[in-house]
């Protein structure tokens, strides 16, 4: 897994989950292959037929070899299916929200997982808390022992 979005599952309760390809430049790769890169904040958006990740941060490679016009919060395009991008518009119109959960690769290609989410509460935040915590405490007594 080259990045990871650890607040998504805090904040939102994942209901299913996508992988889809994304349009990258060449030193983004390398960057993203060098575990540099972040998807916290970001989200998905889908215009006109094409779904886009938005507000994901990628830093140059080689910061004093990357073209002076580079923006490393630019908005990147996924690659999905007709079908999967209708069935997530579709969705996306109820009221659900699109997350980008990871960045990992597959062979030669970089993917991006993707869910569709519903918001968590404040309580369901804190329930979530509690029970991280509580299985804490039971592995710790376990391996004391």
């Amino acid at each position: 897994m080259l990045v990871h979005n650890r607040k998504a599952t805090f904040n939102y309760e994942v209901l299913e989950k996508y992988m889809a390809g994304i349009e990258l430049v060449g030193h983004e790769v390398r960057s993203l292959r060098e575990g540099k890169g972040s998807l916290e904040g970001s989200y998905i958006i889908i215009r006109g037929g094409e779904a886009f990740l938005m507000n994901s941060e990628i830093p140059p490679y080689q910061a004093k070899n990357t073209p002076k016009e580079y923006d490393p919060r630019r908005n990147r395009k996924l690659l999905l299916t007709k079908k999967e991008l209708s069935l997530l518009a579709g969705q996306e119109s109820k009221g659900l929200t699109i997350v980008p959960l990871a960045m990992y690769n597959m062979g030669k290609k970089i993917k991006v997982e993707i869910a569709l989410a519903k918001g968590k509460k404040s309580f369901d935040k804190r329930e979530s808390i509690k029970k991280r915590e509580s299985n804490r405490d039971v592995l710790r007594t376990l391996k004391g022992e």
